[in-house]
């Protein structure tokens, strides 16, 4: 008589700088985060271990938190686990943690919100370069401030998706979208913006087409109609993916255990 294997599914918590993969998903020419940590973990569970993430990250960006999801077989040691996995992943991947969910819960349809950062620099900086996106002038920071209040008049955002992906519907619910002074550091400035789900390439859209108003390029007018059109080809052109950062997704309480 067989026994049936009960099945625990697990968060698994991690970090990973983006600089050396062709994003999270899964590419056949090329590595991706997600290949990685599939790897990992199929070597010390000894099977093959599928893993699903909270979202795709493009080619070049960073994730300070993104969250996936994977089954085991049996209950885990997640510390143990932790420590392991850490052992086996390259030096730009890190995990922090693993916690244990209901059977169904789902790292991307279970999120509730999702968080990403956008750094751009007026200095010239030898050190941080690879995560900021340097400016050569300094743009008016309160005018596109003004225009990204307008984000949350909005929820089909269309003019800021990628062409041609396979998404059923560009509808998305902003809920924070502003640019503020990093602390202690006079010459960069972060884009913080949380939304419920982003489209292919969405941030990256929005803050080329925010430099554009600050640069006085276009209006704050000009920016609300962008949003009206539903055209990807009005917007401005994407801002580089080494400044983005996914810093977190949300989830129910009631998904853990």
């Amino acid at each position: 008589m067989h026994t049936k294997k009960t099945v625990q599914r697990y968060f698994i918590y991690l970090a990973y700088d983006g600089t050396a993969y062709h994003g999270w998903q899964i590419q056949p020419n090329g590595a991706s985060v997600q290949e990685c940590l599939m790897k990992a973990l199929s070597t010390l569970l000894r099977r093959e271990v599928e893993v699903v993430g909270a979202g795709r990250t493009d080619a070049g960006v960073h994730a300070s938190l993104m969250v996936a999801h994977f089954d085991s077989d049996s209950p885990l040691d997640t510390v143990f686990m932790t420590d392991k996995l850490n052992r086996l992943l390259p030096p730009d991947i890190s995990v922090y943690r693993l916690r244990a969910v209901k059977s169904d819960a789902h790292a991307r349809f279970d999120a509730t919100a999702r968080m990403y950062k956008y750094y751009v620099t007026t200095a010239k900086m030898p050190f941080n370069r690879q995560y900021r996106c340097r400016l050569f002038q300094t743009p008016d920071f309160e005018r596109m401030n003004e225009a990204a209040q307008t984000l949350f008049d909005y929820t089909d955002f269309t003019s800021f998706s990628k062409l041609h992906t396979d998404v059923k519907t560009n509808i998305c619910h902003i809920t924070h979208a502003e640019w503020t002074k990093v602390t202690d550091d006079e010459a960069t400035w972060v884009f913080t913006i949380r939304a419920d789900r982003f489209l292919r390439n969405m941030v990256r859209a929005i803050v080329g087409t925010l430099i554009e108003v600050g640069r006085g390029k276009l209006s704050v007018e000009d920016f609300r109609r962008i949003i009206e059109q539903q055209d990807r080809c009005k917007a401005g052109t994407s801002a580089p993916g080494q400044a983005l950062f996914l810093v977190n997704v949300e989830y129910p309480e009631t998904l853990f255990i």
